[in-house]
């Protein structure tokens, strides 16, 4: 199991209520749903989410994942309970992981339906999953499209064999397009395809390969990440060794750049510094909530929540997690209250990252002060009242945002 933290934070109460002051705003933004999935039948190298395999889990009770639909559905009822009881249909569900594609259709989609007969679900919702290629089969995809899941999302990260192996990926990249086809033949509204850059090994010629099976593949939605070094993950004890080099910060500026300039040229926008779509209703709606800072619930192990600047995490490890919801008990491990400063920087640190740019209005007298070099060095563009990245400030956006919140 790969070791991380959860924050300190203040106890969260046993029966998950929020304070007064949050309730009574509650409603008032968007309001979606995270489920997490632990369960990954290999652990990749690089990966630090809170996930398990079998042989970590074994067979107490709670770690089965037979059983993992029923905790997630109990915690969804003590939801309703904590949120006072009342009616807030979903606009977006998220399940993530770990491969939630490893539990089957029907615990997947007898979760959306407890989201819907607890809250009751929007017209049109954006309900995703995502899925490992080579977990899923035609007959999976026509089962959850029938169970209204609506959006896929696919674990390709490249179409290289040697790429994968670094990353300790199991799939065969030839079975992405078919996956790609199952999901299109399913029904299935949005398909996105997940890639990685920077893998040790991986050549610019790789990448660019990577990058044209994915446009041939016409998805809906790209997301391109960095692959970054975590701490306690088995590719950081392989780069501490020497067996592969750390990723070097030059090479993957140049494949951000080359990723850019092919989806765009392929009809793809970028939205998010890490996220392309064709179109706006393509892009990713239940991330552009946490990117805006609006309202979700998440369940399952290690899963954050936040609701009207109440901020929560839930116990990691998935047999802790079963037995306080067994026992009738929020299986939060603790909260914050965020003060009216922190939220203030969290737009900063998140909505700078959008195509939409950030309000100058957010920014204090200092950090308006720094726009000007920001501006000087081609790393942002102001209009009359919105700083927006430029593409070398898509590079360097941690940058940016130190800039202004200086």
């Amino acid at each position: 199991m790969v070791p991380s933290t959860l924050p300190e934070g203040e106890p969260s109460p046993i029966d998950g209520a929020l304070p007064l002051q949050a309730s009574e705003t509650l409603g008032q933004r968007p309001f979606g749903f995270y489920v997490h999935v632990p369960f990954c039948a290999v652990r990749c190298g690089y990966c630090d989410f809170n996930t398990y395999t079998s042989a970590e889990l074994g067979h107490s009770p709670g770690a089965s994942r037979a059983g993992y639909a029923e905790s997630v559905i109990a915690e969804i009822q003590l939801a309703r309970r904590a949120l006072g009881d009342r009616d807030l249909p979903v606009e977006t569900v998220f399940f993530g992981g770990g491969t939630p594609t490893l539990l089957s259709p029907s615990a997947l989609t007898s979760i959306v339906t407890a989201l819907r007969n607890e809250f009751g679900l929007e017209p049109d919702a954006e309900i995703t999953t995502e899925s490992n290629p080579d977990s899923v089969s035609a007959t999976d995809l026509e089962a959850l499209r029938a169970g209204g899941i609506n959006r896929v999302s696919f674990g390709m990260q490249s179409a290289v064999p040697t790429v994968l192996q670094v990353l300790d990926r199991t799939h065969d990249p030839r079975r992405v397009p078919q996956v790609v086809a199952w999901a299109r033949d399913a029904g299935f509204e949005q398909v996105s395809l997940d890639l990685i850059y920077g893998t040790p090994g991986e050549s610019l010629a790789d990448w660019q390969r990577s990058l044209d099976a994915v446009v041939a593949l016409e998805p809906d939605h790209v997301s391109g990440y960095a692959l970054i070094v975590e701490e306690g993950t088995a590719l950081a004890r392989r780069v501490r060794r020497g067996v592969v080099p750390r990723p070097d910060d030059d090479d993957l500026a140049d494949k951000y750049e080359v990723a850019d300039a092919v989806l765009e040229a392929a009809g793809f926008a970028w939205y998010e510094v890490s996220n392309w779509a064709r179109n706006e209703s393509a892009r990713c709606r239940h991330n552009l909530g946490y990117w805006a800072g609006t309202d979700w619930w998440g369940a399952g192990p290690g899963a954050h929540s936040h609701v009207s600047g109440v901020r929560w995490w839930n116990v990691k490890h998935p047999m802790a997690y079963a037995a306080r919801l067994a026992a009738g008990e929020s299986p939060a491990a603790g909260r914050e209250i965020l003060d009216g400063e922190t939220r203030r920087v969290e737009r900063v640190l998140l909505e700078t990252r959008l195509a939409t740019g950030l309000s100058i209005d957010v920014l204090d007298r200092a950090g308006r002060a720094g726009i000007p070099d920001l501006v000087g060095d081609g790393l942002v563009q102001v209009t009359t009242d919105t700083v927006l990245l430029t593409r070398r400030g898509r590079l360097l956006a941690d940058a940016v945002v130190r800039g202004l919140l200086a």
